[in-house]
């Protein structure tokens, strides 16, 4: 059963027969997690860097940014049994799309927040998909672990 992360979403599960699954990933970013020891996994599906650009909107949807939504992430697959020395990581997203010029950098922006956010958390990416002006679709399968990854005008591949 697919069950489809939106925009500013966040869904985990521990069930077998669910796949996760975000569609068009332009300058956002999606964050994928899965535990193989207990067949646990995530995406999250952010926005904006930061939540301190609009605190209230945070508090009302965390999954909007990356220093909100990304340790919500974690900690939803740690309530299911996952361990974060056994994540597998996979980042996906962070083009330019509507933004060709870099004026406002908001895929780098997103991309270095969770490169920044590992790094304090000693938390390595197995696999980066991110930059360019393509959008992504990202998903995961719970019962395998496989993760694919379809690229804007480039086909699918399986991590």
């Amino acid at each position: 059963m697919k069950v489809i992360v939106g925009v500013s979403d966040m869904k985990v599960s521990s069930k077998p027969g669910e796949e996760l699954i975000t569609y068009s990933l332009g300058s956002c970013i999606g964050v994928v997690i899965y535990d193989p020891a207990v067949r646990v996994g995530g995406i999250l599906h952010y926005m904006l860097p930061e939540s301190s650009l609009d605190q209230e909107k945070a508090k009302r949807n965390p999954f909007m940014f990356a220093d909100t939504g990304i340790p919500a992430l974690f900690r939803a697959t740690y309530t299911l049994g996952a361990k974060k020395q056994r994540m597998k990581v996979v980042i996906v997203g962070g083009a330019q799309i509507l933004d060709q010029q870099g004026f406002f950098n908001i895929g780098k922006r997103n991309h270095m927040a969770v490169k920044k956010m590992f790094f304090r958390n000693n938390v390595i990416a197995s696999h980066e998909d991110v930059g360019g002006c393509v959008n992504r679709t990202v998903r995961l399968n719970i019962l395998s672990g496989d993760i694919h990854i379809k690229v804007g005008g480039e086909g699918e591949k399986k991590l």
